[in-house]
């Protein structure tokens, strides 16, 4: 045992960590991911690699029995954490990695009580299935989508008709609520002939909305009446667009311009003057933008037209992109280019003083009768969010999603992770409203 102890603490070192968001959790999700790569921690895409299980954000009943699945799949040594707010994650994380390198197991037959981390409440399985995500769903009588139970939580395929006509077997696979690089709290029913998606649509809410999104905020105060600056509303809908790209650049398997993308991110977040960000953010737009190797993996997958996307309610990006995946992301690297230079432009108007008359001067002149120029403010109806106009009773990410069942009906199952993150619709707006398209 003492090279297993040995061993133990070796991980503890570097743990992998599996980093899981509940709807409402968006800054403690940057936080988290900030800190990781600070500490050169590895993350683990399945419970199947990780030593720590970090939740972040706040608690969430409805999601506790998905959450004790994906603690449930993780090997021992393990440890279970949760950081509610940005504060408490560096400290979590220490403590996280303290108790994993004192974690003892044990081996069937050694007789010995292993010792793991608390499993904080675990839920009640009965009457349900696993699902992909670690979600689970079935009726009151046990059926997961009408099919049989088999071994391992998979339902039974059942046979029906495809699209031509032929009998094929037909298997009902869910995806959500908690997936590497996906919208968290969202579920996807998929109906599976082959690898063919024949049909979807959206489950019903995952925990409770929040009434500010973290990327909507400085939109949602400004529909309230609070003065907003206009270059705080531009930073943060370029760093959303930026963490859009990286999580569609993670799932399409290019990790390392997903991580630049969530450099800038942070760098934006963390108010980095424009000129330190632009250069870089226009190197990424470059390469991303010009990969042939990307734009063959995901072209003609999503296509949404511009009529199309007006017709269901959508704005923003995936509205004026009017295409198919690759349209949209290279619309996110352009909107964040210029929003990054509007930060340039407005610093520079800013330091401009303006006379009585309008006379133009030096700020570092003298100038005793001139007055600063007033700061320019954000008008939520003339400038759009991240996902497109503002709407507090309906926010922009809920035709987003809507639009997710069309989009992924007659689609490759390998293809349906990338139609999702080249929408990328915003989870804390869509905890609340998303009902309207449950069974859609």
């Amino acid at each position: 045992m003492g090279l297993t102890r040995l061993l133990v603490r070796a991980a503890a070192a570097r743990p992998r960590v599996l980093l899981v968001t509940t709807p409402g959790g968006t800054a403690v999700r940057l936080a988290a991911e900030k800190e990781l790569r600070c500490r050169d921690w590895p993350t683990a895409a399945t419970p199947a690699g990780a030593d720590l299980m970090l939740v972040a954000g706040p608690g969430c009943r409805e999601l506790g029995p998905a959450l004790d699945r994906l603690w449930e799949d993780t090997p021992r040594p393990r440890v279970r954490l949760r950081a509610e707010t940005a504060e408490d994650v560096a400290a979590a994380l220490d403590a996280g990695r303290a108790r994993l390198g004192a974690t003892e197991h044990t081996y069937p037959g050694t007789g010995r009580p292993a010792r793991t981390a608390p499993t904080h409440g675990r839920g009640e399985d009965s009457g349900r299935t696993r699902t992909a995500g670690g979600e689970r769903h079935t009726s009151a009588g046990g059926d997961a989508d009408g099919g049989m139970e088999m071994p391992g939580g998979l339902p039974m395929a059942e046979v029906g008709e495809d699209r031509d006509g032929l009998a094929l077997d037909r298997l009902h696979v869910p995806l959500g609520p908690f997936l590497a690089d996906w919208p968290s709290g969202l579920i996807v029913h998929l109906v599976l002939q082959g690898d063919v998606v024949q049909r979807a649509r959206l489950g019903g809410p995952c925990g409770k909305g929040t009434a500010e999104p973290f990327w909507a905020r400085p939109w949602a105060r400004a529909a309230e009446g609070e003065p907003v600056p206009l270059a705080e509303a531009a930073r943060r809908r370029a760093a959303a667009h930026l963490d859009s790209l990286g999580r569609l650049l993670a799932v399409a398997g290019w990790p390392a311009e997903a991580v630049t993308a969530r450099r800038i991110r942070d760098d934006l977040l963390d108010r980095a003057p424009a000129e330190a960000v632009l250069p870089r953010t226009l190197r990424l737009q470059r390469r991303v933008g010009r990969s042939r190797t990307l734009d063959r993996l995901t072209r003609g997958i999503g296509t949404l037209s511009t009529a199309d996307a007006r017709a269901a309610g959508v704005s923003g990006p995936a509205a004026r992109a009017g295409g198919d995946v690759p349209a949209r992301y290279r619309r996110w690297l352009a909107d964040a280019v210029d929003d990054v230079r509007r930060l340039d432009d407005v610093r520079r108007l800013d330091g401009v003083r303006r006379l009585d008359g309008g006379a133009l001067l030096d700020p570092t002149a003298p100038a005793p009768t001139a007055s600063p120029a007033p700061t320019a403010l954000l008008d939520p109806t003339a400038q759009e969010s991240p996902r497109g106009r503002w709407d507090a009773g309906r926010p922009p990410s809920v035709a987003l999603a809507g639009l997710l069942p069309r989009l992924l009906e007659g689609t490759e199952l390998a293809a349906a992770r990338l139609v999702v993150a080249g929408l990328d619709p915003d989870p804390d707006e869509l905890t609340a409203p998303i009902r309207e398209f449950a069974g859609g």
